[in-house]
């Protein structure tokens, strides 16, 4: 079967949570956050309609928690709401550059936000609204990464741009390791049997199953998001 060609007018953003708080080790860096915000606004007017998925690493993890004595559905139920704080943080520094947005959520608090309705996210995308996915899919034991695969077959996104700290796949921590290999290129099935830790499983197979592919990029140079919408040869793409 011929690949599809990938139209990049409709894309999910995938944040992590340690993206946000920069350089603090801990929290949300208002610069971060306006800094990425800027960066949307300038996607936003060649008429690409965003949706973003946003982790809450930066302020707690699940699977952290669990691993030190947590039940695991508790842990996962607050790594949620951290990503709810994160949501609105930015939410906020989106409005602040004059980006309409509307912050849906997995998890029903009608005080804060919109309950997540499939049709209710496309008619925002449609009306030129940026839309921000928090709590994941509402349920313990799956990932943002996989929220953010879920939520771009669900709306039909046509990619998944996912933004890091480091500046695509690498066969092994970069950081730690100076011989890691960084991949340009990986298909799915490469991902999975190198266990390489870009996405969890669950999420490369959905993507893999859909045929939705995924860009790994660093956030830390402004423009970035630009160029992985633009087809640019960035950090690493994965199809």
């Amino acid at each position: 079967m011929a690949k599809k060609n990938i139209k990049k007018n409709r894309v999910v953003l995938k944040i992590s949570g340690e993206a946000l708080m920069g350089d603090l080790g801990y929290g949300i860096d208002p610069k971060v956050s306006n800094s990425i915000a800027k960066q949307i606004k300038e996607v936003k007017k060649t008429g690409i309609e965003i949706a973003i998925v946003i982790g809450g690493g930066n302020i707690f993890r699940g699977l952290t928690a669990a691993s030190k004595g947590m039940d695991r559905s508790t842990a996962d139920y607050m790594g949620m709401l951290a990503t709810m704080l994160n949501g609105l943080a930015l939410q906020d520094a989106l409005e602040t550059v004059g980006v309409h947005t509307r912050v849906l959520t997995a998890i029903e608090m009608q005080e804060l936000a919109e309950p997540y309705i499939r049709r209710r996210a496309v008619r925002h995308l449609e009306k030129g609204r940026v839309i921000i996915f928090v709590c994941g899919t509402g349920n313990p034991y799956f990932t943002t990464d996989t929220a953010a695969a879920l939520r771009a077959v669900e709306i039909g996104a046509e990619m998944i741009l996912k933004a890091t700290k480091v500046d695509g796949v690498y066969s092994k921590d970069p950081v730690k390791y100076k011989n890691a290999k960084k991949y340009t290129e990986l298909s799915y099935m490469e991902v999975l049997e190198k266990k390489l830790k870009v996405m969890d499983a669950t999420a490369v197979s959905l993507c893999m199953d859909n045929d939705l592919p995924i860009v790994v990029f660093s956030m830390k140079k402004k423009g970035n998001i630009k160029k992985a919408v633009d087809g640019k040869k960035i950090g690493t793409i994965i199809k």
